[in-house]
């Protein structure tokens, strides 16, 4: 898998880089299909002194859909790496799910015509 990580208002050190390709190269264990996740950290200006807030947000490429975390935002930027990583876990075992469903359906239907065919 290929990561791709941007940043916005924030310089992108190479400890971020490192936890942020950990962690999103971590998600192969749960779907081995994944072609490109484009992850992308910012820093959001504040109306009134809640401190710094942290916005990350990733895109998974995968074959059939593109899986989606969108703008999650939390005062430490380790944390919302952390949610964005755990969020994509769940969608891709949903995702898996319903792939192997359909490819057992189908595999029932083949099976089904084989054996019942009128010769």
């Amino acid at each position: 898998m290929q990561v791709l990580l941007t940043g916005k208002n924030i310089e992108l050190t190479a400890p971020i880089k490192s936890y942020a390709e950990k962690k999103i190269s971590s998600l192969d264990k749960f779907y081995d299909k994944i072609i490109r996740a484009d992850v992308k950290l910012g820093l959001t200006t504040t109306k009134q002194n809640n401190g710094r807030i942290y916005i990350v947000e990733c895109r998974l490429e995968v074959p059939g859909n593109d899986l989606f975390a969108s703008k999650v935002e939390e005062k430490d930027l380790y944390k919302a790496i952390d949610k964005v990583k755990d969020y994509l876990e769940l969608e891709l075992k949903k995702h898996k799910q319903k792939t192997q469903g359909r490819r057992k359906a189908m595999r029932a239907d083949i099976r089904q015509n084989k054996e019942y065919a009128v010769v």
